[in-house]
């Protein structure tokens, strides 16, 4: 059972479903919700096993995949800090559900979440709210792989991550360089947008010569001028 001194100090409760219930709605969840810590590389939910838990992450990066016909893992989306985790009203799991980076999670057992909606229909109105917007956001990205170029995708994903895992950076300025920490590898970045791993370091590289990004090191980047990069992510119509 979570505190409610907990939820208070929660960093995504403005932005996590819960910010928006009532006393009364917060308290039932309280009342079946658990923090849990996951370790970079752990799976938490498989992708057709039974649908027993569901969660708000707190923190960190998770990874949403699912297995072709010939038995490879296709990476299908990314989970950020706010977002819902599993699937109500399914027996099944859509998706395999894993951490790309230390990760929190606020998890509560799926029967009685359900239980608990159907007590409280705002709240169970707010879900799908939530979950249109998330497919929304999942046609919206069908799309932008469909129409841009490699340069386009690769821009559009590095503002994203910019503006999903980029807050804890730090600038003098707010039009100033901003430097983050990737949390997929090239080649997870290759699968996510549909390219090769030599596609997209050689787009990382016409971005880092034309002056518009830096690449301190493997995995960090910093944006020198959003701008610029805005520019390189408009798709062509």
């Amino acid at each position: 059972m979570i505190s409610p001194s907990v939820c208070t100090e929660c960093a995504v409760r403005d932005r996590a479903l819960c910010g928006a219930l009532s006393n009364e709605e917060l308290v039932a969840l309280n009342s079946i919700g658990q923090r849990r810590k996951v370790a970079r590389g752990e799976t938490v939910i498989w992708s057709g096993d039974d649908s027993v838990i569901c969660a708000n992450l707190l923190d960190g990066i998770m990874k949403l995949s699912a297995s072709t016909s010939d038995g490879r893992e296709q990476m299908v989306g990314l989970l950020y800090p706010s977002d819902f985790v599993g699937r109500l009203y399914a027996d099944q799991a859509g998706f395999t559900v894993t951490a790309l980076t230390d990760a929190e999670l606020c998890v509560f057992p799926r029967a009685q979440f359900e239980n608990v909606l159907h007590d409280h229909v705002r709240m169970e109105r707010l879900l799908l709210q939530r979950t249109f917007s998330a497919l929304e956001d999942a046609r919206a990205r069908m799309l932008t792989l469909a129409r841009r170029s490699a340069e386009e995708r690769v821009a559009g994903f590095l503002l994203d991550m910019a503006d999903r895992v980029g807050n804890a950076g730090c600038k003098a300025v707010d039009a100033g360089p901003l430097t983050f920490d990737l949390p997929l590898t090239r080649g997870q970045i290759a699968e996510l947008l549909g390219l090769t791993i030599e596609t997209v370091s050689r787009q990382l590289t016409r971005l880092k010569a034309a002056g518009i990004i830096a690449l301190p090191s493997l995995r960090s980047v910093t944006i020198r001028n959003r701008a610029a990069l805005e520019a390189r992510a408009e798709a062509e119509t």
